[in-house]
């Protein structure tokens, strides 16, 4: 069934001139228009610090978008000169009442949706400005809604307190706690893999999962958030977010409905069954490390510790990789190793789940090298997406040998998905009020009561996270981590290479 278009709306964008706007929402919402889901209905109010006018909104966005590698211009595409026309910019503090004032004043549409592209101390002082105003006040017909990007909280009690003050002033079906990468193809394909499918989902279990990886790893280095990452670090930048999204729609059970609270409700619980440990199991079962200068793509690295911003003696990770156990009937004794980095060989986010070993006995008698390859399905979220099944079979000859193939599918083979910048479906659901792809407070707080005893023992510890060379798979420890169970990780930017037709 073709989607409906989104109702008559106004977005408002708290930090407008900012890089996500120009980046990811604007080109979300050029792609929306040209697929005629949002209409001439639709205007944007942009809110910012920084001094202008609408024209001056305009012509910022203009720029960026006509220096992309495939320039979007007013004069050559419709939807672009179309949506321009209904862009406004109010310039203002908004931790001022004054600035509210005005919104209310712009807002000629009763449905409304405030995205908060801004840092994450504002998020609870704009819900209470906003509250306060009367701007979150839904009637008969007419929606208003939040839009509040990560990082949602430092730690546990962070994430609560912020919770708690936003639910003080709307309600859960009001906010829409986004992660982009929930706004991938493939990480929503993952529901539809495993629950269409009954030869997937009758095999995913601990009787024929041996354990499951989830990597997202990225070649940049910290560049200029020096500031922001040194206080942050690789744990709470992805994992409670990014990587446990990804980890609740494997480990999630099947929902009684494909309705926004019947899936939510099956990914909070699997969250809250994340295996909670004490400080001594904390310390076995995660590693950390941080990248040193070097060369990476034929550009220079600065070490992380010597990055603009950063304390030359920083104890924060660039890199992190974990062992976790989802403690349900499903996946009891099933490991799901986590890692994630900064300045690593290949730009690589996917999940592979590693089946169990087939037996020997019938093959005693062949020469079938005793190291048969397990199968494994690859889930490929960027840069390529698709999905992969890698299996064995007989190859050519007399001997009975085998050799491990492929089966590949790749969206871009198939779809024209080029130009999507993941944020449509995001910003689609968020005018329909579809909050299946948002987090749900409680599912927010789960993720953050697993990780919580890490962040407790390294801020205790004086024990800074080992080092690893730019364009490495991360630190040897995290080598170590896993090859004591007798595993290996997947290669980093094996699947894109595989699929490479050079």
């Amino acid at each position: 069934m073709d989607a409906a278009p989104i109702p008559s709306a106004t977005l408002v964008i708290f930090g407008a001139t900012g890089d996500l706007t120009r980046r990811l929402l604007i080109p979300a919402i050029i792609n929306l228009t040209r697929s005629g889901l949002v209409g001439d209905d639709l205007e944007i109010l942009g809110v910012g610090i920084e001094a202008g006018d609408d024209a001056s909104l305009v012509a910022r966005l203009d720029s960026f978008l006509a220096g992309l590698s495939d320039p979007i211009r007013p004069e050559t595409d419709d939807a672009w000169r179309s949506l321009r026309q209904r862009i406004s910019y109010i310039s203002g503090d908004f931790t001022q009442d004054g600035i509210f004032v005005e919104i209310k004043k712009h807002l000629t549409n009763c449905n409304a949706a405030f995205y908060f592209a801004v840092p994450p101390q504002f998020f609870g002082p704009l819900v209470e400005k906003l509250a306060r105003h009367g701007l979150t006040s839904e009637t008969d017909g007419c929606f208003r809604r939040i839009a509040i990007e990560k990082p949602f909280g430092t730690d546990l009690a962070s994430a609560r307190a912020l919770n708690a003050r936003i639910l003080a002033n709307v309600s859960e079906s009001q906010v829409y706690r986004l992660d982009h990468f929930l706004g991938k193809e493939t990480v929503q394909n993952i529901l539809t893999a495993r629950f269409a499918n009954m030869m997937i989902e009758a095999l995913w279990n601990n009787n024929y999962i041996d354990h499951v990886q989830i990597s997202a790893a990225e070649t940049v280095d910290v560049g200029t958030r020096g500031k922001f990452y040194d206080a942050t670090g690789a744990m709470r930048d992805m994992i409670p977010n990014h990587l446990f999204q990804l980890l609740a729609m494997i480990a999630m059970e099947a929902p009684n409905g494909f309705g926004a609270e019947a899936i939510r409700t099956e990914k909070s619980k699997a969250l809250s069954a994340l295996r909670i440990y004490t400080p001594e199991e904390a310390k076995a079962h995660a590693v950390r490390g941080a990248y040193t200068s070097g060369k990476l793509d034929g550009n220079d690295i600065t070490a992380f510790r010597e990055t603009k911003d950063v304390s030359p003696d920083s104890n924060t990770e660039t890199f992190v990789a974990m062992k976790l156990y989802v403690d349900s009937w499903r996946w009891a004794g099933v490991p799901f190793y986590l890692r994630t980095g900064k300045a690593l060989k290949a730009r690589d986010t996917e999940v592979v789940i590693t089946f169990q070993q087939v037996p020997f006995a019938q093959f005693r008698k062949t020469d079938v090298n005793r190291h048969l390859p397990p199968n494994k399905m690859v889930i490929q979220v960027q840069p390529d997406e698709g999905l992969s099944v890698e299996i064995s079979i007989k190859s050519p000859g007399l001997s009975v040998d085998t050799v491990p193939v492929s089966l590949d599918f790749r969206y871009a083979d198939e779809f024209d998905i080029g130009k999507m910048t993941g944020y449509e479906s995001l910003l689609y659901d968020l005018f329909t009020g579809d909050q299946t792809l948002f987090q749900r407070a409680d599912g927010i707080e789960a993720g953050w009561s697993a990780v919580q005893p890490f962040l407790d023992i390294w801020a205790k510890s004086s024990e800074t996270p080992e080092s690893y060379a730019p364009g490495s798979s991360g630190p040897s420890c995290a080598d170590e981590l896993i090859r004591r169970d007798g595993r290996e990780w997947h290669e980093l930017g094996a699947a894109t290479r595989n699929h490479d037709p050079k």
